[in-house]
């Protein structure tokens, strides 16, 4: 299986993640499945059913971040030396060239993007346009409303 790139605050997200679905919701669903049992005939119990449902999607779940936190190579952002240039787990300040709008972004993995807190995936558009380039560099990006271009204003390793 292929490593998949995450940064330490994201393996640490999955880790209590994973804690809580095993400490927690685990035991909850197997107390409720319990309970409906003790109700009698199960062929027409709802709440049955719906703990056995949970049940399912808790274990899934349990097996995808397990599977994603054997394959993932953790990278601290802090350590990384990369001269200067955007690479995995860079934080980048940008401005917007037509609108001077200035925006930060951190690139990181699949599991950790959250646009509103200004966490991008490795995968976008927008991280794919920056990968690679160094502070004072323009970057264009193919946006819906069509092409954006970005300059670099700062790169930082935090």
């Amino acid at each position: 299986m292929a490593t998949i790139p995450i940064t330490k605050r994201g393996a640490e997200k999955l880790k209590e993640e994973l804690h809580r679905l095993k400490t927690v919701d685990r035991p909850a669903v197997i107390n409720a499945i319990a309970e409906a049992r003790a109700q009698g005939d199960l062929s027409e119990n709802a709440e049955y059913d719906a703990a056995k449902d949970r049940q399912g999607f808790i274990e899934g779940r349990i097996a995808e971040v397990e599977g994603k936190l054997s394959a993932a190579q953790i990278i601290d952002p802090s350590t990384v030396d990369a001269g200067g240039r955007v690479v995995f787990g860079a934080t980048v300040d940008l401005e917007d060239e037509d609108s001077g709008a200035k925006v930060t972004y951190q690139i990181v993995g699949e599991d950790e993007a959250d646009l509103k807190l200004g966490l991008v995936n490795i995968s976008s558009p927008i991280a794919r346009a920056l990968i690679g380039k160094e502070e004072g560099d323009t970057a264009e990006v193919q946006a819906p409303g069509g092409v954006r271009r970005f300059e670099i204003v700062a790169v930082r390793y935090v």
